[in-house]
């Protein structure tokens, strides 16, 4: 494993291989998990969407790690939502509970909280921040990266990129055509744990932007995720990582 700080805010690992890598994502979960309960009674983790979280999901629920959490004192919360049903299969809710297996671990229902972002989403998401203030700081803010550089709905040039005192917002995607909900910069930085998981050679292209681009981050918002105080982590594998 090799790490690599790339400055005061934000650091680089490449454990190695897809498969190492992985394996590292969901060491590194548990861990985040373990430590937050054996010092706070209860850890509160922010999903993300993405093709790495959902392998991540499905390893957490098997056999051989489910045993490894005490389930019972997880929060579950979500970093971005599409404005869909919750039973579609683009919601990110469907995706981590149903694809990647989350629901075959005993979490309580009532520590389970989607953000309902298919209807009245502005409103919702002044409800989606009141619960998440409730567990601040977050243990855990898990996000991807998207190939124009976004994360969570944070994307290039939205007006969510200049939310303040606000940590959920309803952000309008022009080039989606759509609204999303999503964790703004406040929220995720304030997090005890922020990981960006960029794996796989088609991430090699943004990735390499991100890392050596000057600070921009209305253009690639990945960019403002960490600060001095609460760095973010991003992992890479060795296909991602081509710099």
């Amino acid at each position: 494993m090799k790490e690599y700080p790339i400055d005061d805010r934000r650091t680089l690992i490449v454990p190695g291989d897809h498969e190492e890598t992985l394996r590292y994502c969901v060491d590194h979960w548990i861990s985040c998990a373990n430590q937050a309960i054996a010092k706070r009674g209860f850890f509160a983790v922010a999903l993300s969407g993405g093709s790495t979280p959902k392998l991540i999901y499905k390893r957490l629920s098997s056999q051989e790690n489910s045993s490894k959490v005490d389930w019972s004192k997880v929060f579950l919360f979500w970093s971005d939502e599409r404005s869909v049903s919750p039973e579609s299969p683009d919601s990110n809710y469907h995706m981590a509970l149903e694809e990647g297996g989350l629901s075959k671990l005993p979490i309580p229902k009532e520590n389970i909280h989607r953000m309902v972002a298919e209807k009245d989403i502005e409103e919702n998401a002044r409800a989606y921040e009141t619960l998440v203030a409730q567990k601040q700081p977050l243990d855990l803010v898990m996000l991807g990266v998207g190939e124009d550089g976004h994360t969570a709905s944070l994307f290039p040039h939205t007006e969510a990129l200049n939310s303040q005192k606000r940590l959920v917002v309803a952000n309008h995607v022009p080039q989606k055509q759509t609204w999303r909900m999503s964790f703004t910069y406040d929220c995720i930085n304030a997090a005890s744990q922020i990981c960006l998981y960029v794996l796989g050679p088609g991430k090699a292209d943004i990735l390499a932007k991100v890392l050596t681009s000057a600070y921009d981050p209305s253009t690639y918002p990945s960019q403002g995720v960490g600060t001095a105080a609460h760095k973010a982590l991003w992992i890479a594998d060795s296909e991602a990582f081509k710099i």
